[in-house]
């Protein structure tokens, strides 16, 4: 399923400046960080409508993706 893009946009503005307040990065090392991950390709590609998953979620996953990057 396709989310309207415009609602979209401003879910990945919440879940980056969630993420890069958890992480104590800046938002531009946050976004870098997102627009590269694999949850940015779910979302964006509606893959089992990640986009309609919480804001909490969201950010723990990135969370996830960006610990095991940094190993």
């Amino acid at each position: 399923m396709k989310a309207n893009r415009v609602l979209l946009q401003r879910k990945y503005a919440r879940v980056v400046a969630a993420f890069a307040s958890s992480q104590n990065i800046s938002k531009e090392e946050a976004l870098d960080f997102f627009y590269h991950s694999d949850l940015y390709q779910e979302m964006s590609q509606g893959i089992a409508d990640m986009h309609c998953r919480s804001d909490i979620y969201l950010v723990e996953e990135l969370q996830r993706e960006y610990v095991k990057q940094q190993k």
